[in-house]
């Protein structure tokens, strides 16, 4: 009797080898194949994407109202998990040489340091790629610097199937993924079977993106401790050097206006603007998608945590430094028609601000306080490919 139950171990054992299935917090079941842990380096237990712990000023309102995740796509450990791998995988492109992350690099803040990217093909994209840290709280919900996609889930799509970009078609792209055996236990723990539609790869890939999350920045470290229930720029942070301390007080002052377009906590804006790089309409940005001259030169206004990683800056990658773009602002901003109310003066004129040169520098000084360096290296958001 012992030989045979034995026996009937093994048995199933050999039968089952290729699959384990490991029960997860908050319910969530991970198959793990012998496919996806040969090519693939992933925890047992998913990594935590779902619930992170956000300081408390990053849960209130305006913050909790800025999130931009629609009700059936919530977040979770596996659909995130699926989406990092998807983000990764150059498969997705149609010569196998080019991913998401090729443009979007984990350690410069999901941006890239040149002033184009290259795409499947080695052409150039049409525009600077932007950070994605804290994407999931652009309020109006839009994506590129041109806001023509909607959603998240739309834009994911849309560098796929890029003839510069990426260059596949999205059923090419469906049967290409479900060729690669690593994908199906994926596929099934994200979303309950191993069917793979661009519908889901558009998901995953947006639960990824809206879980990287800035919180651990020398700037979060201060707020959290230092100013936990005023306004940042109402008090001192004793983690900030003096001059870190003068910058924040420019960034927040109404003199100089930052905060009107990087003003909350996640440091982003609810529309597009045009910040006065050009006197007259280069490149028409929101006006050439909506068709209305009022909107021509207005771009996306993206998030500045992790800008000291992200140079080269604005659409067309024009300012190679910090020091650069703070000197636009201060003497350089130009009269579009377009230009935000923000950047002019009484008389309607773009604005001078005259900073002397130690002001100049503790705005830097300040900026680099919002580098999130764990971010960056935080494994969970890094290439899982071996």
């Amino acid at each position: 009797m012992r030989y045979q139950k034995t026996t009937a171990i093994i048995f199933f054992t050999v039968a089952c080898c290729s699959i384990i299935t490991i029960a997860c917090k908050k319910n969530e079941t991970v198959t793990i194949d012998t496919s996806v842990s040969s090519v693939l380096n992933l925890p047992a237990t998913p990594f935590n994407y779902a619930n992170q712990i956000l300081p408390a000023f990053l849960q209130a309102p305006p913050i909790s109202g800025q999130i931009n995740a629609p009700a059936n796509n919530t977040i979770t450990d596996n659909g995130a998990t699926l989406g990092r791998i998807l983000f990764y995988d150059k498969n997705l492109s149609f010569t196998n040489t080019v991913s998401c992350a090729s443009c979007h690099k984990h350690e410069l803040g999901f941006a890239d340091a040149t002033v184009l990217s290259k795409g499947f093909a080695g052409g150039n994209t049409g525009r600077n790629s932007m950070g994605l840290t804290n994407a999931r709280y652009y309020p109006n919900g839009k994506f590129f610097w041109d806001e023509r996609a909607a959603t998240l889930e739309a834009q994911t799509l849309i560098p796929i199937q890029d003839h510069t970009e990426m260059g596949m078609a999205l059923d090419s792209l469906e049967k290409k993924l479900s060729k690669l055996a690593y994908y199906n236990s994926l596929f099934n723990n994200a979303f309950g079977s191993s069917t793979i539609t661009s519908d889901r790869i558009s998901k995953a890939l947006s639960q990824y993106v809206r879980s990287i999350v800035s919180y651990q920045s020398k700037y979060d470290d201060g707020r959290a401790a230092f100013a936990p229930n005023v306004g940042p720029g109402n008090v001192d942070f004793a983690n900030f050097t003096t001059e870190e301390n003068r910058g924040k007080q420019l960034f927040f002052s109404p003199q100089l206006a930052c905060a009107a377009c990087h003003g909350t906590e996640t440091f982003t804006a609810a529309d597009a603007k045009n910040n006065g790089l050009d006197a007259t309409t280069i490149d028409a940005g929101v006006g050439a998608i909506t068709g209305n001259p009022n909107l021509n030169g207005l771009f996306k206004v993206n998030s500045i945590k992790n800008i000291e990683l992200t140079a080269p800056y604005m659409h067309d990658g024009r300012f190679t430094t910090l020091e650069q773009v703070v000197e636009h602002y201060n003497s350089g901003v130009k009269a579009h028609p377009n230009l935000s109310n923000v950047l002019k003066d009484p008389l309607g004129n773009p604005r001078r601000l005259n900073l002397s040169v130690a002001d100049k520098a503790a705005l830097v000084a300040f900026l680099k306080t919002l580098t999130d360096r764990k971010l960056c290296s935080d494994e969970k958001f890094s290439n899982p490919f071996k």
